[in-house]
């Protein structure tokens, strides 16, 4: 009995450390910490991904280029201030420092996707592929939520039941 069960952890192990060691090399050290992608009325064609991204490595990794089946094109913005005016602008790539991290969000660095091939609802799955410079590729998985609330909609928060 107790060896069986031995040989079943072993088993479990082995094939945890095989997997480990497959995305270990996939992945390039870079990890998904947080993210979503921002839910629109079914009427507009484009949102935004916000993602938080981990460089574990030793050297800079610069995120160059981002695929989604839900979209016929994700292109990498940046929102710039220029004489007081914000401006959305797109770039070759966002640079995630060594031992860094990147932060994608409605202010700054963000993904556009663009022409929307259905509308998302809330808590559906967003699959992205981020291609790196480097030629790796990391997959990712997004839930759809509504934008965050601001500070103001707070009341509406709030369900009293009586």
């Amino acid at each position: 009995m107790e060896f069986k069960t031995l040989k079943a952890i072993f088993k479990h192990l082995f094939n945890f450390l095989v997997l480990s060691s497959l995305s270990f090399a996939a992945t390039a050290n870079v990890v998904l910490v947080d993210g979503h992608v921002r839910a629109m009325p079914a009427s507009v064609p484009n949102t935004a991904a916000y993602f938080t991204l981990e460089n574990h490595n030793n050297s800079d990794v610069k995120l160059v280029e981002v695929k989604t089946s839900v979209a016929k094109v994700a292109q990498l913005h940046t929102i710039l201030e220029e004489d007081g005016m914000v401006k959305m602008r797109q770039v070759e790539g966002f640079t995630i420092p060594s031992h860094g991290s990147l932060t994608l969000q409605p202010t700054g660095d963000h993904v556009m996707l663009l022409s929307l091939t259905a509308p998302l609802v809330i808590d559906d799955k967003v699959p992205l592929e981020l291609i790196f410079e480097d030629g790796q590729h990391l997959m990712i998985e997004l839930t759809v939520l509504k934008q965050a609330a601001a500070q103001h909609d707070e009341h509406a928060e709030h369900h009293h039941h009586h």
